[in-house]
């Protein structure tokens, strides 16, 4: 199975037709997919200027997508060498059970859903890159009470989620599912009393 960089390579390849260009492009996201597979393709489609389902999309654009996706690639993995040194730290002094901290980068391991977006059509509008700098300065950082990526103070606690976790705080102006790790236990609360005064609303 090819992996993103020899993926990458194929869209870069003038060589190959459009149509295998967009589909190496794509399959790219299955390697790394910061918003979820659908919103990421949205996000990059949108500032590219490119439609979803065009099979030969403007190549120029196309790489554009490509090296923005890139550079927030190299961000990720940046941070995951960091958090690999610290766990290593922690267990060299002892300190084996992993915490929510932890519990939340084992379903982001990769950075497949980091900031997931679990509408596809709702994501923030930041190059990727900048919205995982954000994410990685919160995760580093006391928690607070606004969403990283878009500084929302709006949260609303949202049940039935596509997959793990299958619940949690999404932000209303960008769509991020948002770590709670980032989150103060006030914050998080919050969220929980926004999500049942709007179920009240509907009832």
């Amino acid at each position: 199975m090819a992996g993103f960089r020899s993926l990458a390579r194929q869209v870069r390849d003038p060589r190959c037709d459009l149509a295998l260009r967009r589909y190496s492009l794509r399959k790219c996201l299955e390697r790394f997919a910061p918003y979820g597979h659908r919103a990421t393709w949205d996000h990059l489609c949108s500032r590219h200027s490119m439609e979803p389902e065009d099979r030969a999309p403007d190549p120029v654009r196309l790489v554009a997508a490509l090296d923005e996706l890139e550079e927030a690639r190299t961000v990720w993995l940046g941070y995951e060498e960091e958090f690999a040194e610290r766990r290593k730290r922690e267990k060299h002094d002892g300190l084996r059970q992993p915490g929510s901290f932890d519990d939340w980068h084992r379903r982001t391991w990769g950075g497949c859903g980091t900031a997931l977006c679990p509408d596809p059509a709702v994501h923030p509008t930041a190059p990727l890159g900048d919205v995982l700098r954000r994410l990685i300065s919160a995760l580093e950082a006391d928690p607070g009470a606004r969403c990283p990526a878009c500084t929302e103070s709006r949260i609303v606690w949202t049940q039935d989620l596509d997959h793990e976790p299958w619940f949690g705080p999404v932000c209303a102006g960008c769509g991020i599912l948002v770590p709670r790790p980032v989150l103060t236990s006030a914050a998080l609360a919050e969220s929980k009393r926004v999500r049942r005064k709007d179920l009240a609303s509907v009832a």
